[in-house]
């Protein structure tokens, strides 16, 4: 098989970024004077983006950008803790790694203050007793009121911050994107979202989230990624370790694509040509040297001579060693015949006892043998030369119980010296370049596909499309019409190639017989909730008289609890939740309702009705 005559393949290798540590920014005068500027934080679930909400080119992207994941080790002191571009490879610590999310909901508040300290720090504050400035964060659709609470209590409560406005990033990417494009408003539209942990559908109608008929699907890239994985390690076993997840992340944002008709997509990669043309070869690292493949025929020669004349010296050294036992053993078979002759008969059998012998002439025989054993031996060290050579590779091919010499022998050391006088054999170059390649097929659009069939990685759930359609379903024929007609898809996993003219497909086939819809893409699909975000602190700066909308102050904070959500055209929408709190007793009144239930003349009223009620005629009661 050779590659030469085939068609030009494309052959890539990984990147195997490495993130190099975030240097701390200072301050720009104009974010702190005559006021303290907004800091805009995206806190995704894939990526933190952090920056300032001033206007200006320098502004106009985040000043920090970094994987949401911290690494510590168990017992590991606060300052010993790695986070985001601390970290330049993520796989030698990937057991390490913690996130602050749970899907795309913040359950984990140590990571999350740990990931704003480093915010914080980068970004240049340095006001001692909390942050001056007021914080734009972007949180999950329909966030748990608890949640919000944790973040509210860390942001007020920790560092101090004036004031706190809370967004939903695929809603922010959604009006920042319209603006672009001067749509008149209120918007009305739906918003497919998709991100690192799981995607949404977000109805919007008349510029307000419709939080009720939104929908979570829970496949996302970390979903893809996965799946994209277990299916290179199934197919290259012998690669499990090169096979890492930040390469798999790699190949979804470099080298996949969304099929238009999955179906006919498949079929076109059955033909040969197709596939050769198609397929994405990613090189692995490796070594390039090879075994024997490189040995000029002198070599091998110099080599075996060498092998040679090291197991001649390893016969002559064994068989002086064995010379010498065999002398040492008829010295001793000697020394006790000689008992014998000297008419010590006592010592005599004592001996022969001991070596395991019957009688004398049993005695004489293994004499006789000794005495043939070693002038054989010194014979053979007196004749021996290099053309003994070949007798001993065969001696030496026989067990031994003195030492092995054969473990020094190459497996190719020839039995006989004809070898040097046959042409040599070629043997084919073992390609080890092509060993080391992943060739990526099916795969490329295999996984992107789990967003439209979660049923491919087992999960038991509809995918984004036919959710989209049950969503659609709960509304009349005419807001359906006004939803469809702007389609606006937003988030890093709606990036592959196709995605757009694939979602137009499904819509097509699912709307009624010349229906008009639109679908749009976000011109940065993962950059544009934080810019979102940052138009819109821009436009509703905080500070002056009056009601202040989407941003919670200290003062309500306290007053209303940190559940409380202050709501704009951005954010999810506030559903308080009553929580009913007991009513502390009065000194006064317990006094007597202790009487009133000691008294045995109230006979008509029921003591667990007296105790139930200990405050004030006005006060309302709490039935459960």
């Amino acid at each position: 098989m050779t590659s030469k005559t085939e068609p030009a393949c494309q052959i890539f290798t990984f990147q195997d970024c490495k993130t190099s540590p975030d240097p701390v920014f200072e301050i720009a005068a104009s974010c702190t004077n005559p006021s303290p500027v907004p800091i805009v934080i995206d806190n995704g679930s894939f990526q933190t983006r952090a920056g300032w909400a001033s206007r200006g080119d320098e502004f106009a992207a985040p000043t920090l950008l970094f994987k949401s994941v911290a690494a510590r080790s168990r017992g590991a002191a606060r300052s010993e803790t790695q986070i985001g571009n601390d970290i330049s490879n993520l796989e030698p610590l990937r057991w390490l790694l913690k996130s602050q999310f749970d899907r795309n909901v913040v359950v984990n508040f140590e990571i999350q203050e740990l990931i704003f300290d480093y915010v914080f720090t980068h970004m240049g504050i340095t006001s001692e007793g909390g942050v001056e400035h007021p914080i734009v964060l972007t949180e999950a659709s329909c966030n748990p009121l608890h949640c919000r609470q944790m973040m509210s209590e860390l942001l007020f409560e920790c560092y101090r911050v004036p004031y706190v406005s809370y967004g939903v990033d695929g809603l922010y990417s959604f009006y920042y994107n319209n603006a672009q494009r001067t749509v008149q408003t209120p918007h009305t539209g739906i918003v497919l979202s998709s991100g690192y942990h799981c995607s949404h559908i977000l109805p919007v109608i008349n510029g307000r989230l419709d939080a009720v008929n939104s929908k979570r699907v829970n496949v996302g890239g970390s979903q893809a990624a996965s799946y994209l994985q277990r299916l290179l390690q199934l197919k290259y076993p012998g690669h499990l370790a090169a096979i890492t997840l930040s390469r798999m992340e790699e190949l979804l944002h470099e080298h996949s694509y969304t099929a238009i008709n999955y179906q006919e997509e498949l079929e076109k990669w059955r033909s040969p040509e197709f596939y050769e043309r198609e397929v994405h070869r990613m090189q692995l690292p490796f070594s390039a040297k090879v075994l024997g493949g490189c040995v000029s025929v002198e070599e091998r020669q110099e080599r075996r001579a060498q092998q040679l004349r090291r197991l001649q010296e390893i016969n002559a050294r064994r068989r002086e060693e064995k010379l010498q036992q065999d002398q040492e053993r008829l010295d001793k078979l000697l020394a006790v015949q000689d008992l014998l002759e000297d008419g010590l008969l006592d010592q005599f059998h004592k001996n022969l006892v001991e070596l395991n012998m019957d009688s004398a002439e049993e005695l004489q025989s293994y004499i006789n043998k000794l005495h043939l054993a070693v002038e054989q031996g010194r014979q053979k060290l007196l004749h021996s030369d290099g053309a003994e050579g070949k007798a001993e590779v065969s001696e030496l091919e026989q067990p031994m119980d003195e030492g092995d010499g054969v473990a020094l022998m190459e497996p190719d050391f020839p039995e006989e010296n004809t070898m040097a006088d046959k042409p040599a054999h070629v043997q084919p170059v073992f390609n080890m370049a092509e060993y080391h390649q992943l060739f990526v097929g099916t795969e490329r659009l295999r996984c992107p596909e789990i967003l439209f069939q979660p049923s491919l990685t087992g999960e038991d759930q509809m995918g984004l499309m036919e959710t989209l359609q049950y969503v659609l379903a709960r509304y009349t024929p005419d807001q359906q019409e006004a939803l469809v007609s702007n389609v606006f898809l937003t988030g890093g996993n709606m990036q592959y190639p196709g995605m757009k003219e694939r979602v137009g497909r499904e819509l097509l086939a699912m709307r009624p017989f010349q229906s008009h819809f639109k679908v749009t893409m976000a011109s940065r699909p993962a950059l544009d909730a934080w810019c979102g975000a940052r138009d819109w602190a821009l436009e509703h700066l905080p500070g002056g008289e009056g009601e202040m909308e989407g941003w919670i102050s200290r003062q309500e904070y306290e007053e209303k609890g940190g559940e409380y959500l202050s709501e704009h055209g951005s954010s999810n929408v506030f559903v308080p939740m009553k929580i009913a709190k007991p009513v502390p007793p009065r000194p006064a009144e317990t006094t007597v309702t202790a009487a009133t239930a000691a008294s045995p003349a109230d006979a008509g009223v029921p003591s667990v009705a007296t105790s139930s009620y200990s405050g004030s005629a006005d006060a309302p009661m709490v039935t459960s």
